[in-house]
């Protein structure tokens, strides 16, 4: 059976950020990721963490001013510096939680650069965080986003993941597979899975069109769930949906699809 962590940034937000890690563990989640820790102090984390007993399986590194729109900056050929000062600081986070892997998002294309520069920043900032990620023992993992959520964004595709990881080529560098991104960009969500199985450390979910919990939409779930234990996926999926009424109500689809 897979192993759902709960996407804390998703999930239970209809309460402050840091009282859904009890949420998540009253659900019968053991893990959580979320989008982000730096707002809050990393020890404030780690008591919920502790005192709810989960583990925290993914966070992404610093993604430039959020707030404002920007989704990453590890494209921006101009942002160089911010960037390899934002993997220091999520190093920090990681030592301090515990987890294993952070996510690295390419960012949206910034007006004016040609793609060869795109391409030649993403790939030597990949090599920078992978050499610091490996020094304290992490994976860094990137993933392909859809381009309608999130028009302009510069990594959109498994093979393009693949293909730019292939010139980082560092053996601690892995993609993050969305289902929902995927399914809105390529579809062939069993076979590009088991091809791409061993670039792939970590996996995340939501339904199409709605980007709901499971079985609300047009992915068949079940099945998926059932050919990604078959062909041996070991990595947890996060559950980052938006849910259709109040979290509780929709986690049934655990039970229903996944056994």
């Amino acid at each position: 059976m897979p192993k759902f962590a709960a996407n804390l940034t998703m999930l239970f937000n209809e309460v402050p950020f840091l009282e859904r890690f009890e949420r998540a563990a009253k659900a019968g989640f053991e893990a959580v990721e979320f989008l982000f820790p730096y707002a809050w102090p990393a020890a404030e984390i780690k008591s919920r963490l502790d005192a709810h007993r989960l583990k925290l399986v993914l966070h992404n590194l610093p993604p430039g001013d959020w707030d404002a729109g920007e989704r990453g900056i590890g494209c921006h050929p101009d942002r160089v510096d911010e960037f390899r000062a934002g993997v220091g600081k999520a190093i920090e986070y990681a030592r301090a939680l515990g987890v294993p892997q952070l996510n690295c998002l390419a960012g949206k294309v910034p007006a004016g650069v040609d793609d060869a520069t795109l391409r030649k920043t993403f790939v030597g900032n990949l090599k920078f965080a992978a050499g610091e990620l490996k020094k304290a023992g992490l994976k860094l993992l990137i993933e392909p986003i859809n381009s309608f959520d999130i028009p302009g964004f510069y990594l959109n595709h498994t093979a393009q993941a693949a293909s730019i990881l292939d010139e980082v080529g560092a053996d601690n560098a892995f993609i993050q597979y969305d289902i929902y991104h995927a399914q809105r960009m390529e579809g062939e969500l069993a076979a590009t899975i088991q091809k791409y199985l061993p670039r792939i450390a970590h996996m995340q979910l939501a339904d199409n069109p709605g980007r709901n919990e499971p079985g609300t939409g047009e992915i068949n779930y079940a099945f998926l769930f059932a050919h990604i234990d078959r062909i041996g996926y070991a990595g947890w999926i996060g559950c980052e949906y938006k849910p259709a009424a109040a979290t509780e109500a929709g986690l049934g689809w655990r039970q229903r699809l996944a056994h």
